[in-house]
């Protein structure tokens, strides 16, 4: 099981069946390393985003948190196309928060470059590399790349074939519609000691994605980005069920949901909402919804919303409730938005490792008893 500790190797620890504690259950951060804006209104260029997303991992090492990811885009609202490169910064300045992508998409890359790129990662960091693959939410790199997105479906289910052969580190034959074949071909450099990457599959709600995962013997990252947490609860059951119909161990299941952390609930729906309510139009003018308002907002941060956005009692009640509600092993925090600022979100990180983290724990710890 994930534990809350850099130095350890959860992909070697097998899973006891056990369910999450307060001592077992992990927690990560996310970011999109957003364009962010000076004091001034003005875009920063993206080479000081890039630096200030170093910084923010190592405030979240600093405060405890288990895992910090990055994510993947090819847009001009977004710094980071290439994942690796940024973790590999941020592992020359931490010492024991696991890094990764979240998500790669695995679907519009190729499955030895990335198997290749994480793995040097994972020996440049100590063992501490994981990685979330997906078929991800933006499109722009599938013409990027040269892919077709009527090869959507079939291009994730063929390269997350391979890529889960090549994290047994033996020799790969295999052959598809979408690459090259691989007759008996090892890839390099192998994980010290033999060591099998971490990798998650994240899913955004399909039940034929969660089959997928399970499949493939994979945990499972759930995005939770709207509507109520507890409509995912039959996907978290239908992955285990699908456990246990292919008769092997459970693999840990998490969650990955938007929010914000301030000092005081108004405080951070004050600070967060002006972003949120701007990515979310610009998200809308390209993919067909209308303008989002104030009450679909207070509604998306309360009990049954899909926002976890307040004090750090507030947010830790909140993932407590969904830990509990949907029987997790981890759960990580997507905490940029839009063109919110550098300091707020360095503040965010620190109180979500040192309040947040050990509210739930403690939380959990007295149910439980």
């Amino acid at each position: 099981m994930p534990t809350d500790s850099g130095a350890s190797n959860p992909s070697d620890t097998p899973d006891t069946g056990a369910r999450p504690g307060s001592d077992t259950i992990d927690f990560g951060l996310h970011t999109f390393g957003d364009i962010t804006r000076d004091a001034d209104g003005h875009p920063l260029p993206a080479a000081q985003v890039l630096r200030n997303v170093v910084a923010e991992a190592q405030a979240a090492d600093a405060a405890g948190v288990g895992f910090f990811g990055v994510e993947e885009h090819h847009r001009a609202d977004f710094a980071i196309s290439a994942p690796e490169v940024v973790l590999g910064a941020i592992a020359s300045v931490t010492d024991n928060i696991r890094l990764g992508s979240a998500v790669t998409v695995l679907s519009s890359d190729d499955p030895v470059r990335v198997y290749e790129r994480f793995s040097t990662l994972d020996g440049l960091s100590g063992g501490r590399a994981e990685i979330i693959v997906g078929r991800g939410s933006f499109i722009e790199s599938f013409p990027l790349f040269g892919y077709e997105l009527e090869n959507y479906e079939i291009l994730f289910d063929e390269k997350l074939e391979l890529f889960e052969r090549l994290l047994h580190n033996e020799p790969v034959s295999w052959s598809g519609t979408q690459r090259a074949p691989l007759t008996d071909q090892r890839v390099y450099p192998a994980p010290e000691s033999g060591r099998r990457i971490r990798t998650w599959v994240g899913v955004g709600g399909s039940p034929e994605s969660v089959v997928r995962a399970a499949r493939f013997d994979l945990p499972m990252m759930l995005a939770i980005i709207g509507g109520s947490p507890a409509r995912f609860a039959p996907l978290a059951d239908l992955y285990r069920r699908a456990y246990a119909q292919f008769g092997t161990p459970l693999q840990p299941l998490a969650v990955h949901s938007p929010g914000f952390v301030a000092d005081t609930d108004e405080e951070a729906k004050n600070i967060f909402y002006p972003f949120w309510q701007a990515q979310m139009t610009q998200l809308g003018r390209e993919r067909g919804w209308g303008p989002v308002t104030r009450a679909e907002f207070e509604h998306a941060v309360g009990p049954d919303g899909a926002l976890f956005v307040g004090s750090p009692q507030t947010v830790a009640a909140k993932i407590t409730s969904v830990v509990q509600l949907l029987d997790l092993d981890r759960f990580d925090l997507k905490y940029s938005m839009g063109n919110l600022g550098h300091e707020h979100l360095l503040h965010c990180v620190q109180l979500f490792g040192t309040e947040v983290i050990p509210l739930v724990r403690q939380s959990l710890s007295v149910t439980s008893e």
